[in-house]
């Protein structure tokens, strides 16, 4: 494994050694989580099956009793099933994390010089980077079923940002999870309910007028809602500020109160 860290000895002296100290382990760790992705490629294709069959089962199952006024279901569908991506992949964040700590690994790193940001900094990096993947490969299966880009390349780059920045937030999320509970199953089982809750009392798939009207206030002002708007908009036109500065307001919103939960419960892992 790549040393992480210097030696005590020469321990980084001042903020900007500090930080370049910080990114280098973070990096370390991010090619290790990715290497053990790459050893482990049955993640990346369960990752990106069950997205596939929700966009056969709503373009070909449920799409034709769907009506959404203004909108071909598949272009309305699409930004949904993208948010999805990202928000189910970030439960992969609390697993790993947690089966990490179950197996151990975490604590054997407590024997080496390297920052404590690093464990998290690297595990969320790579799952972003595992994000940028999947969505690539969804907008892909997107145009083949007949998603199609109504604005301009610029403004659909803009949406594939504003998306994964907030499956990263989410990750810190559930990072905090993983790290509260025992094993990877207690993850999984922590998470699914919340990010059921979070995908589907959504605008990603339906209306949200079209909800019951006790339902509609939770399911209009949350941020599965913000970022699917943003991503609706800046892909298939119609005004886009608004909801693209929601979905960035909640992903720095979820950063300023996860990461240092995160962080926080990582060094109670430690001193536990």
């Amino acid at each position: 494994m790549t040393t992480l860290g210097p030696p005590d000895s020469s321990a980084p002296r001042g903020a900007a050694s500090r930080v370049a100290w910080a990114f280098r382990d973070g990096m370390a760790m991010t090619g290790r989580n990715l290497i053990t992705l790459r050893r482990t490629p049955q993640l990346l294709v369960f990752a990106t099956i069950q997205p596939l069959l929700f966009v056969l089962m709503f373009r070909y199952v449920f799409g034709g009793s769907i009506q959404v006024p203004g909108f071909d279901y598949v272009n309305y569908l699409m930004p949904g099933i993208f948010a999805q991506v990202v928000a189910f992949g970030a439960v992969q964040t609390g697993v790993g994390l947690a089966e990490d700590q179950r197996t151990g690994f975490i604590q054997r790193l407590r024997s080496l010089p390297m920052s404590r940001s690093a464990v998290l900094a690297g595990r969320t990096t790579a799952d972003l980077a595992r994000n940028l993947f999947v969505v690539a490969l969804m907008v892909g299966v997107g145009f083949a079923v007949g998603f199609s880009v109504q604005t301009n390349a610029a403004k659909f780059g803009l949406a594939l940002v504003v998306l994964l920045a907030f499956g990263f937030a989410f990750s810190w999320v559930f990072a905090f999870i993983g790290l509260s509970v025992p094993n990877a199953e207690s993850a999984q089982a922590a998470s699914f309910p919340i990010i059921l809750v979070m995908v589907f009392v959504s605008s990603a798939f339906v209306l949200t007028e079209n909800m019951p009207s006790w339902l509609q206030p939770f399911a209009e002002h949350q941020p599965v809602t913000a970022t699917v708007g943003a991503v609706r908009a800046l892909s298939q036109g119609g005004p886009w500020v608004a909801d693209t500065l929601a979905s960035l307001a909640w992903t720095a919103a979820i950063l300023a109160v996860f990461v240092p939960l995160a962080v926080w419960r990582y060094r109670r892992s430690q001193t536990g």
